[in-house]
């Protein structure tokens, strides 16, 4: 079995390079692709608002939580699984599928509203988040929810795994693509940068025969400029952030966070990038769309009140 050969589908099919290719090449695979799902932006927008009221509603209704930075990286994730990612619901291990990594592992409500509406599991499940008996935790286990990559927790692990994600590609000379987002505040961690030097150290003329080079990742940092502690320039001041990443040896695009069509061109543009990673640190609000939890310090990890929940409905439309 190949590094990520994990449940891969019956209808894929692997053939041998043919003698005309370097002796260098190795197998490849050759498999029918979902087509990525193409909303417009009217109707991604639309989509964004139905993802932010199942997370105000899912929380509430558990009573824990943390809506603030999960409300603040829903455009990031609607225009990846409506616009740009490769998955199959009806097959959650087939192994060219795209990667999504929530190394941000508290958002975990986004991340399970978005699976429910493509498909993953019921709608109806959302209401059951943290509860007793729940395949919904309050972080990700990928051994108990259909179409969670990784089990999350401490923070600064994603972009260390999203790595080994993407150079067992790689190895296995797979086509899929792999999405990391984090949060600004987690990359006071000293492992995410371990791994971003890491992803950008390979080059396929120091490992030939294999081309290990990882522009098949992607990290999206959701910069929203605050934690659970307090301001991130005040914490761990971490800006000029995009000039780092840059540094490290990564292709870098800043984009506003909240703007559909900014984050559609920058994902497709890290999609053109050759021969390095690309990291997109997009600037958003904490609390988005919800007024009383704009840059709102205390919704970080607090859930709403009935009353709360009520409001926010209903500003959500």
């Amino acid at each position: 079995m190949t590094l990520s050969d994990q449940g891969e589908s019956k209808e894929n099919k692997t053939f041998e390079a043919s003698a005309d290719t370097s002796a260098e090449a190795v197998a490849f695979s050759v498999r029918a692709k979902p087509s990525p799902r193409h909303l417009s932006i009217d109707e991604a927008r639309v989509m964004a608002g139905k993802l932010r009221r199942h997370i105000v509603s899912m929380i509430g209704e558990a009573g824990s939580g943390h809506p603030g930075g999960s409300l603040s990286s829903v455009e990031i994730v609607t225009a990846l699984y409506f616009n740009i990612m490769r998955y199959d619901p009806a097959s959650p291990s087939w192994a060219d599928r795209d990667r999504f990594i929530l190394s941000k592992g508290h958002a975990a409500p986004l991340l399970y509203a978005v699976l429910a509406e493509t498909g993953y599991f019921s709608t109806d499940e959302l209401s059951t988040l943290r509860k007793m008996g729940s395949c919904l935790q309050g972080h990700c286990d990928m051994r108990s929810t259909s179409g969670v990559e990784m089990s999350s927790g401490s923070l600064g692990q994603g972009l260390s795994f999203g790595v080994g994600v993407a150079l067992a590609g790689r190895l296995d000379r797979r086509d899929y693509r792999v999405y990391v987002l984090l949060g600004d505040g987690e990359c006071d961690e000293g492992q995410v940068w371990e791994a971003a030097m890491a992803a950008a150290h390979f080059r396929p003329e120091d490992y030939k025969p294999h081309s290990f080079k990882l522009d098949n990742l992607v990290a999206i940092v959701d910069h929203n400029g605050q934690q659970i502690d307090g301001l991130t320039r005040d914490v761990m001041n971490i800006d000029p952030l995009a000039a780092k990443w840059r540094a490290f040896g990564w292709h870098a695009i800043e984009v506003d966070g909240h703007d559909l069509a900014q984050l559609i061109a920058a994902f497709e543009e890290a999609g053109r990038v050759k021969g390095k990673p690309t990291v997109i640190v997009a600037r958003t609000v904490k609390g988005k769309a919800v007024s009383f939890m704009e840059n709102n310090l205390d919704f970080h990890g607090k859930a709403l009140t009935p009353d709360e929940v009520n409001r926010a409905l209903e500003e959500l439309g």
